[in-house]
């Protein structure tokens, strides 16, 4: 287990971009983003594994890209085209494998303006 502090998020207009970072307090084999928007459960957006192997949810394939640098413990989240629908409450997680997320961040709202 490791924490995770994340940086980013705010208030943009539709189509707009945003970004966010999360710093983990050592390393670990999958880090990525989950997001939880009001009255919804919490759904996975995107993972990223040590070695590069991303995975997106359908929702935002070609919009949202997923970095990492593991130097740096850090996993980024670089959000483009935005829509209202993306507004939510962005948690980093991080895990051993796909699946087995055993730490989260506390979350940063993003807020997409129509």
């Amino acid at each position: 287990q490791v924490q995770l502090v994340e940086s980013g998020g705010g208030l943009v207009q539709a189509g707009g971009s945003l970004s966010l970072s999360c710093a983990a307090s050592g390393r670990i084999n999958v880090m990525g983003w989950h997001r939880r928007a009001p009255g919804k459960q919490r759904e996975f957006i995107a993972g990223i594994t040590s070695d590069g192997m991303t995975n997106y949810a359908d929702s935002v394939k070609g919009r949202f890209t997923i970095s990492r640098d593991n130097a740096k413990n850090t996993v980024y989240l670089q959000m483009n085209s935005l829509k209202p629908e993306d507004t939510a409450v962005y948690y980093c997680a991080a895990g051993i494998g796909w699946g087995l997320i055993n730490s989260w961040g506390q979350g940063t709202q993003v807020t997409v303006s129509s």
